[in-house]
């Protein structure tokens, strides 16, 4: 799914455009399991919602780098 554009009609240029994306994605994907984990919970199964606090805990972990990283790039 690409645009082709590499920043000449958005004015972000996609590598930059492409960490943006990974950083929504993972904090969508943490509010996501949120949600997966109160179901776990509520129907009895510690396995299954210590599996989904993992995955949110690494989807935390994906966006925090992302934004790290798109505030070096765009500050430096």
């Amino acid at each position: 799914m690409t645009s082709g554009d590499t920043g000449r009609i958005t004015g972000t240029p996609d590598k930059d455009y492409n960490i943006i994306w990974f950083v929504e994605a993972c904090l969508s994907n943490a509010l996501r399991l949120e949600t997966y984990i109160e179901d776990a919970e509520r129907a009895g199964d510690d396995e299954l919602a210590a599996f989904f606090q993992r995955a949110q805990a690494a989807s935390r972990k994906g966006a925090e780098e992302g934004k790290a990283l798109l505030a070096k790039r765009l500050n430096g």
